[in-house]
C-alpha cells in the first residue's frame, strides 16, 4: 500500500473499478413524501441550514450497510437528522416526539 492509498477510504458512493450488475432504470412518479423531501432539501440549503455538500457528506457518512438498506430519498433524510443533531438544530428526542405525533395523526380511526 502506497503512502497516499493508506489516507484514500472508498466511501459508499466510490464504486469506479468495481464490479457490479447492470442498473435498471425504471422511469416512476415520486411519491408525495419523496417530493417533500427533495423540497426540503432545496429549503434547508437556499436558507444556508444544511447545504448539498454538507448533505452529500451526510449520505456518505451512514456507512455502505446502511446506504445498502435506504432508498435514494431514505438516505437524504438520515443524513438531513443526523446533521441537524451535529448542528444542535433538533435532538433525537424531539425528532421522536414529533414523529410519533404525526404517526398517531396517521392512525386508523383517526
Amino acid at each position: 500500500m502506497t503512502g497516499s492509498e493508506q489516507f484514500v477510504k472508498r466511501l459508499p458512493n466510490d464504486i469506479g473499478g468495481l464490479e457490479a450488475p447492470k442498473i435498471e432504470r425504471v422511469e416512476h412518479e415520486l411519491l408525495p413524501w419523496e417530493k417533500r423531501c427533495h423540497a426540503l432539501a432545496d429549503v434547508l440549503d437556499f436558507h444556508k441550514i444544511i447545504n448539498t455538500e454538507e448533505k452529500r457528506r451526510g449520505v456518505e457518512s451512514l456507512g455502505s450497510d446502511l446506504v445498502g438498506k435506504l432508498s435514494y430519498y431514505e438516505r437524504w433524510i438520515a443524513a438531513f437528522a443526523n446533521i441537524a443533531f451535529q448542528k444542535g438544530l433538533l435532538t433525537p428526542e424531539e425528532l421522536a416526539s414529533k414523529m410519533a405525533a404525526v404517526e398517531a395523526r396517521w392512525a386508523p380511526g383517526t
